[in-house]
């Protein structure tokens, strides 16, 4: 534990959600953007218009704020008393960030993918796939608020 953050808590606090909020808003776009990726063809003006937003979100916003919300996080952590490590909503909510992060891997995967023109996945796989997030904030928000368990 770092005992000179303890003064700067609620700094970290609040870039932390801040960096989550653009994080999240991110993540809920870029698997939309495949959805309407996948009813254009390969190769067509479209497509390449596609390809270039997929990436100016993922490279210039999503991840930025990812490691932004990693960064403030994790200082906040390494703050004495701002975790209760004996608190069971702590894992949960811990395991649902790492979640989030492989959700982030994965789409930045998917994006190569279109990149590269091998999309194999339908339009179905996005419209689920864009829910994963949504699933994994709740889980993440009621932990940190109610604190439940």
């Amino acid at each position: 534990m770092i005992a000179a953050l303890g003064p700067y808590l609620l700094w970290e606090k609040a870039f932390h959600v801040i960096s989550v909020i653009a994080w999240m808003a991110g993540l809920f776009y870029l698997p939309r953007l495949f959805v309407y990726h996948c009813a254009v063809e390969q190769g067509s003006a479209q497509s390449e218009g596609f390809k270039v937003m997929e990436r100016r979100l993922l490279r210039q916003i999503t991840t930025p704020a990812m490691l932004s919300a990693v960064f403030f996080g994790t200082l906040m952590v390494l703050t004495p008393g701002a975790v209760d490590w004996h608190a069971g909503w702590w894992y949960v909510k811990l395991a649902s960030a790492v979640l989030m992060l492989a959700f982030h891997g994965a789409c930045a995967g998917w994006r190569k993918d279109f990149l590269l023109d091998r999309n194999q996945r339908p339009k179905r796989f996005y419209r689920m796939a864009n829910e994963v997030p949504t699933v994994l904030m709740l889980v993440i928000v009621i932990m940190a608020i109610v604190q439940p368990f």
